[in-house]
Parts: C-alpha cells; structure tokens; sequence
C-alpha cells in the first residue's frame, strides 16, 4: 500500500482563509475572472467533497466570455414567458444577469435514486461543492458569490442547461474581483450556535 505524504499545509493559514472568507455581491464584480487553468482547480477542488458511496452527485456548467450575453438572451425569454407584463426594464436586467461577473458556474446536484444512499445526503454533498468551489476562489484572491435567484428554478433556464430530471441547480456561484473593498457583516457567537450535548 502506497503512504500517502503529509501535505505542506500551513494549519494557521489555512484557518485564517476559512475565518477570513466572505461573500462578495455578484452586483459588484469586476474582471478579470479565472482563467481556465484557473477554472479547471477550482472544479478539481470543488469535486473533493465528502460523496458517500462515491456517486458523483453533482456537475458543473462553466458560462463565461460571450456565452454569458447568449444566456442572459434566454433568461429574459424565461421571464418573459412566465410573466408577460414585464417591463423592458426588467427585461434588460435579465439579460445582462450573467453579465455580473467574469465567469458564471452553475453548479449541478443530481441526484441517483434507488440505492441505499439517501437523496439527501447527495444534496449535501452538492452543497459542499459549492462552498469548496467558494473557499478555492478565495484562496485564489477571487471573490465567489454562491446564489440561486429565480432562474434556478425556472425550467425553460433548467432546459437549457441541459437538466435532466433527477437534476436540479444547486447554485449559480459568480467569480469575479470586487468593485469596492469587502466589509465583513456580523456573525453569530459561538454561544448562540453551539452547545456540548451532556448524558441525563
């Protein structure tokens, strides 16, 4: 059997990226944005997640360049397909939604039914890779925005990503650089959140 060799892994920095990662608004994204050597380490890091029973629960689907203006073309049909009365306003901001940031990743769950693996341990599993895909653009210096919005839910948007019907779109995660200098919001303390669970 082949020992596998420590990593050179820093425990301190690599605290201090998870405490220091943070959200950035897909609204206030500038370039560049990953390139596709860059692209490819954050799928290979997004894809090592906890996977019980080795299924592959999950897909990625890279919208970046001019596929993001082709797409926003689509969004804008979507919406004006479930709601006629849309203004062209609303219409124009559908287009340009992709348009956000540099690079868009739709991040796949799929689901295998008929095995012993719950449904939604394979959820969550598809969750992990998103936030993983989330701490490697940090770890990168980019900014990740890990969101659904309505398009994750439209199915005219889910057909043309080629979903299947076990698939559903656990996040769209937009990667860019941030406009403006981050501020991090208030998180919870630690004794709001966590107890130790004692025998009666």
């Amino acid at each position: 059997m082949t020992q596998q060799k420590p990593l050179n892994v820093s425990a301190p920095e690599t605290l201090d990226l998870l405490l220091s990662r943070r959200s950035g608004s897909a609204k206030a994204m500038q370039g560049p944005g990953p390139n596709a050597e860059q692209i490819r380490m954050l799928i290979t890091a997004a894809s090592r997640v906890p996977d019980h029973g080795k299924l592959t629960p999950w897909r990625f689907v890279i919208i970046k360049d001019d596929a993001r203006a082709a797409f926003g073309d689509i969004l804008a049909h979507a919406l004006k397909t479930n709601e006629p009365d849309a203004s062209d306003e609303r219409l124009a901001i559908e287009e340009r939604r992709f348009l956000r940031a540099p690079v868009v990743i739709a991040v796949v769950s799929r689901v295998v039914t008929g095995i012993k693996i719950p449904e939604w341990e394979q959820i969550l599993s598809a969750g992990a890779s998103c936030q993983t895909l989330c701490i490697a653009a940090h770890s990168m210096g980019f900014v990740a925005n890990w969101i659904t919005e309505w398009p994750a839910y439209n199915s005219r948007v889910r057909e043309a990503l080629g979903l299947h019907a076990n698939e559903r779109i656990a996040g769209f995660v937009y990667l860019g650089h941030p406009v403006e200098p981050l501020v991090d919001r208030p998180r919870p303390r630690y004794e709001d959140i966590a107890s130790e669970w004692t025998p009666q």
